[in-house]
């Protein structure tokens, strides 16, 4: 940056203040710095920014996102290791300090397919996720208590990776000249990477377990064990709960109202619109 240039003064500056969902608790002090008020200072995108939101492969990686983040949060100094709580708050409110209070998003109307769009209030969003409360805790019906560690960003994408990997072999193989029997085998090798890191995912989100009978075991090889050895009841049951407990502080999908005309068509009188952050609505 050059000093004294007299075009400082018409740099960007924070356009609002964001209260973490996770509250900073899960981050040491290399991923993430404080702020004595408890709100991080939120900077609107440059064109740099935008630029990266807008390269392929850098949002299938995730290194787009990383690299928005720490532009625009910078007390977020490492968003590999972000929490999957904070995700939706921090996209939420680059979006808001960059385009605006609202976002206008697009869904097919069900039964008639009948393409429609729908205003979101951001704000409204951002503060309801500003007071979830956070549990790490999670008993399952078997009598297993787990204490529950959040999964990163970089965790996320391993996923997101994965499934956009699986997806091209799926679709590549439909249209292929290769036999049935060589397809089947293709087909289960694509599944078993996809099985493979969502294990190491409920590895990773495991950070102790507490048995029936009261014994805590946070060794990783001996809880790794248990998730190899145990009855599938258990773990399928704990992967529920698991499944249940990460959703946390994320957006709530948007709740629609039909019009007469479509209820009269088979609509449902309301309807549920999931709420994602994606190249197609991200930007104002």
């Amino acid at each position: 940056m050059t000093e004294n240039s007299p075009l400082q003064k018409y740099y960007r500056q924070p356009a609002i203040y964001l209260k973490l969902p996770s509250g900073g608790k899960y981050y040491s002090p290399e991923v993430f710095t404080p702020t004595e008020t408890g709100e991080l200072p939120v900077l609107p995108m440059t064109v740099k920014d935008e630029l990266a939101f807008k390269t392929p492969d850098a949002l299938i990686n995730g290194q787009s996102t990383v690299d928005v983040i720490k532009s625009c949060i910078p007390n977020i100094k490492d968003p590999w290791q972000m929490v999957n709580y904070d995700t939706d708050a921090v996209l939420l409110a680059i979006r808001i300090a960059s385009y605006g209070e609202t976002m206008t998003i697009s869904y097919n109307v069900p039964i008639t397919g009948e393409r429609q769009d729908g205003a979101l209030n951001l704000p409204a969003l951002l503060e309801d996720l500003g007071k979830v409360e956070i549990k790490d805790k999670i008993k399952t019906a078997s009598g297993f208590e787990l204490e529950v560690e959040p999964l990163t960003y970089k965790n996320l994408t391993k996923l997101q990776i994965a499934n956009f990997e699986q997806q091209k072999i799926v679709g590549s193989l439909q249209s292929s000249a290769l036999t049935e029997q060589d397809k089947s085998t293709a087909f289960q090798k694509s599944f078993d990477i996809i099985n493979k890191v969502n294990f190491s995912l409920m590895l990773d989100s495991i950070k102790q377990i507490t048995t029936p009978d009261g014994v805590t075991v946070d060794n990783r090889q001996h809880i790794l064990d248990f998730c190899n050895n145990a009855d599938s009841k258990i773990v399928n049951e704990i992967e529920e709960k698991l499944s249940e407990i990460r959703v946390q502080a994320q957006v709530p999908p948007m709740r629609v109202k039909a019009t007469d005309e479509q209820i009269k068509s088979g609509v449902p009188t309301s309807f549920n619109v999931p709420v994602t952050f994606d190249n197609s609505n991200f930007f104002g």
